[in-house]
């Protein structure tokens, strides 16, 4: 019976032993490096599983041992992340524990795309139309219809999109960047226009932006944009019209080819400020942040009149005469 007892002693040691051991090769499984030599991309699908997503990545060469994981399935329900739809990026040397910790957390691949200062809500569209991994819904769509799905029913959209760089992940719809970029030039102009010097000739918010907008156009250096709108304001006090070419061209739209004729500065449209009075009906393009300052923090001073020199600086002028001799200067010698 001695002998007996030892053998079954033996026995289930030598069963721990094996037991132990395939604990320990399971764990190993578990933390081995993953089969990649370089980075490559997954996506969790949505709606995907656990299991699902253990089986693509080994078809996929990526996880050498499938069967750790569906053990661990088994055995550790607790441990399994929840796995979270999008991109991620898996780099060389994770373990395959890690991989999975990845997939359900907020590590998600990102994408970046620049709406530059002055842009026109047109050029946006454009730029969002040919942006990678977004869901495009506007495609296909007119601008009236985008702003109805932004819930901004009636408003006309140039301007309202806030100039800056969106991160986005894979999956997102372009009508949320959009409703970023909305929300953000709203609040953006209502704290400019709370901080507004007084009795400036601007009647609301909008105003602001439309000016801001004109600002933005017609320079793209930053310490000129309050003599820009000094200017502006300027002229508005007196009744003079504003003659700022980038309405001109706003408003001739797809006919203009790289010059303003007389012919056109004669042209009565909306956006022609030679022959209109004020402010055009709309903003010409998206203000950034600085020129909406500029278009409620004004310059002081008696310029009325400014010229492009050529080398994207201005030459500011009080009076008709001295603007005269400034456009024979930086203009007509060229």
């Amino acid at each position: 019976m001695g002998r007996v007892l030892k053998i079954l002693l033996v026995l289930a040691l030598l069963a721990a032993l094996a037991a132990f051991a395939g604990y320990r090769y399971w764990q190993s499984r578990l933390v081995a490096p993953i089969a990649l030599q370089e980075p490559a991309l997954y996506e969790v699908p949505a709606g995907a599983g656990y299991h699902r997503v253990v089986s693509e990545l080994a078809a996929r060469g990526i996880l050498a041992d499938a069967w750790a994981f569906r053990l661990l399935a088994r055995l550790d329900p607790e441990a399994l992340p929840r796995l979270r739809p999008g991109e991620y990026r898996l780099i060389p040397g994770m373990s395959g524990r890690e991989l999975l910790a990845l997939l359900g957390s907020n590590q998600l691949v990102s994408y970046s795309l620049t709406v530059p200062e002055g842009w026109t809500f047109s050029q946006m569209r454009e730029l969002l139309d040919a942006a990678p991994k977004l869901v495009h819904h506007t495609r296909g769509l007119s601008d009236a219809e985008v702003m109805a799905h932004l819930d901004r029913d009636g408003r006309h959209p140039e301007g309202w999109f806030f100039p800056d760089t969106y991160q986005y992940h894979k999956g997102l719809s372009d009508l949320e960047i959009l409703r970023q970029a909305l929300e953000r030039m709203e609040a953006t102009l209502d704290e400019v226009w709370a901080g507004r010097d007084d009795d400036l000739p601007l009647e609301s918010p909008y105003e602001a932006l439309i000016l801001a907008s004109l600002i933005e156009r017609e320079t793209g250096v930053a310490e000129e944009r309050p003599a820009i709108a000094g200017v502006f304001i300027r002229r508005l006090e007196r009744g003079m019209r504003l003659q700022t070419d980038p309405a001109v061209i706003y408003g001739m739209a797809e006919r203009y080819a790289g010059n303003i004729t007389r012919a056109d500065l004669r042209e009565p449209t909306p956006y022609n400020t030679y022959v209109i009075e004020g402010l055009p009906p709309t903003p010409i393009a998206l203000p950034g942040r600085a020129a909406l300052e500029a278009a409620v923090h004004p310059q002081a001073g008696e310029t009325l009149y400014f010229v492009a020199k050529g080398d994207g600086t201005h030459h500011f002028s009080r009076t008709l005469r001295e603007h005269n001799n400034a456009v024979n200067r930086y203009i007509r010698h060229r």
